[in-house]
């Protein structure tokens, strides 16, 4: 299993005033040794120039928020965090691998770079645009779902050592913890379950979990995780947005009711209190009725003025 392990370079300025010097150096040491017959002085100087032009491989720059990680021969050496520019063995292979934060978003794929034979790129790779996922919830209900995933590369030795492609990993997992994620949990709740729509803040944070605990194999962080599209699927959009409407109406009529008929109590209690009039039972009755059929209407109701009795 790899682990990573980080590497101190030496600084490259020291190596590269060396070079520099050898490449000058070596030159005016074949002239002067062909001009004077020194033949060790010769084969140095003939020396000097491929041991210099080799010590060019070993120089590299790490910029911020970039690695680097050192290979010998198949080995692994270490990797490189800090910023600077540094010399190494001319015989490492340094991968090139970025720290920086990245963002997707589920439903969108990756297009490689086209390469010709000669391994020339002819054409740059991209990103498609996002097509939110259609899953079906936990009671059945088919969904469209997409979420936007913030992540980056905590360890190096694991990103390029234990998944084949990294990037492609995060995206495949995100889907999938995002697919498991819609399964679990209904679209919506009339009671304190956790629902998709009803508890985002929840289910962003189950699906953030869920990510990171596929993601941890691959030395990456889940830095937030966002659902960026949430509505039932276009077949069932209609007859959901029905009941919908319906669950709002039988909802506002029941807190109608409700204030309706505290209203008429207290109004009964208020002229019992006061002793404005006396009413009997089927007097109380009908100003129950009445009340109730004015406060509960969905329209305005017309007065009828009473000049006779109480009674008639």
């Amino acid at each position: 299993m790899s682990q990573e392990k980080l590497f101190h370079p030496m600084s490259g300025w020291l190596p590269l005033f060396c070079v520099v010097a050898l490449f000058v150096g070596g030159p005016c040491t074949i002239f002067w040794a062909a001009n004077y017959g020194v033949p060790t002085m010769l084969f140095f100087g003939i020396c000097t120039i491929p041991v210099a032009f080799v010590c060019c491989f070993g120089f590299m720059a790490v910029a911020p928020n970039n690695s680097r990680v050192l290979l010998l021969f198949g080995e692994y050496k270490g990797s490189v965090k800090q910023t600077g520019f540094y010399w190494v063995n001319p015989f490492y292979s340094k991968n090139k691998l970025s720290l920086r934060v990245r963002n997707f978003e589920t439903g969108s794929t990756t297009t490689p770079d086209q390469k010709n034979e000669l391994g020339q790129v002819v054409a740059k790779g991209g990103r498609t645009a996002s097509k939110p996922s259609k899953v079906n919830d936990r009671d059945g209900n088919p969904i469209d779902i997409s979420a936007v995933v913030v992540w980056k590369v905590v360890d190096t030795a694991e990103a390029l050592f234990k998944v084949d492609d990294y990037e492609n990993f995060v995206e495949v997992q995100s889907e999938a913890a995002l697919r498991n994620l819609a399964s679990r949990h209904p679209y919506d709740s009339e009671d304190s379950e956790v629902s998709l729509r009803g508890n985002t803040v929840d289910v962003c944070q189950q699906l953030q979990g869920d990510i990171q605990e596929r993601l941890d194999q691959a030395g990456v962080e889940v830095i937030e995780s966002r659902i960026s599209h949430l509505a039932y699927s276009p077949e069932i959009a209609a007859a959901m947005l029905q009941r919908q409407q319906a669950q709002a109406v039988v909802a506002a009529r029941t807190k109608i009711v409700e204030g309706a008929v505290g209203m008429v109590d207290m109004a009964l209690a208020h002229l019992k209190r006061d002793g404005i009039v006396e009413l009997d039972e089927d007097r109380k009755a009908t100003m129950v009725s009445n009340l109730l059929v004015v406060l509960c209407s969905d329209r305005h109701t017309q007065p009828v003025v009473n000049t006779g009795t109480l009674y008639n």
